[in-house]
């Protein structure tokens, strides 16, 4: 790759939208280039950084935009970015499951703070379900446990891995969580990432990873319920 498109490449795969093959790519030239390497562990780590020192807004009970990040972190933000690929720092391996995941906070993250949490705002699992039927190739399940302390926000899509995926949004009391929904199989395991906590499983032929800053037992409860409740 070019330089400038490498750099693009960078941002992109952290944030977890290049596609399998593209991720590929990006990943065997960091094998071969420690510098090149170095400079998207800086990256990985002032997002982390940034993502701590924001502020964190729940989902709005109607569609209604949150508070957008101050100036200054933005700008703050921007600047960290430029100077990223001129530092260096200490080689680490990612697994295949430990990437997923990161992506997968990145884009919690990067949706909280780009007001992009909810595209359809509904409490009803029979608006939710068809809005996202029609704009993807498979019919997510939409669970409603409102009488579990867990009530429905809405959805919205977004890209995982080059994936188009479904994310259906609950919230526990000040809490967000994004439940990531698509198609595959996959083994059950947690994660832990800067304050936020991702749990996976697979059901019915559809792959459920939740990502959230709550309490990894709230988290792991929720998980429990739409791993045994009934589909929809």
């Amino acid at each position: 790759m070019k330089p400038e498109d490498t750099a693009t490449s960078l941002h992109a795969y952290l944030d977890g939208e290049l596609d399998a093959a593209k991720s590929r790519e990006l990943e065997a030239e960091m094998a071969a280039d420690p510098a090149l390497r170095a400079s998207y562990e800086r990256l990985r780590e002032l997002s982390a950084a940034i993502r701590e020192k924001a502020d964190y807004y729940p989902a709005p009970a109607r569609r209604t935009r949150m508070p957008k990040p101050s100036f200054g972190l933005a700008v703050a933000f921007a600047l960290i970015a430029a100077i990223a690929f001129g530092l260096g720092s200490v080689f680490t391996t990612l697994l295949p499951r430990s990437s997923e995941d990161e992506a997968l906070v990145a884009s919690h993250v990067r949706a909280t703070l780009g007001n992009r949490l909810i595209d359809v705002a509904s409490s009803d699992q029979h608006t939710v379900k068809p809005w996202l039927s029609a704009r993807l190739p498979y019919s997510p399940p939409v669970a409603d446990l409102s009488s579990e302390g867990y009530p429905l926000q809405g959805a919205r899509l977004d890209y995982v891995g080059g994936k188009r995926v479904a994310v259906l949004v609950y919230q526990r009391r000040q809490h967000v969580i994004d439940v990531y929904v698509w198609p595959e199989g996959g083994d059950s395991g947690a994660f832990a990432r800067d304050g936020f906590n991702v749990e996976h499983f697979a059901r019915g032929g559809m792959r459920y990873a939740l990502v959230s800053d709550l309490n990894r037992n709230d988290l792991r409860d929720f998980a429990k319920l739409l791993n045994s409740g009934p589909g929809s």
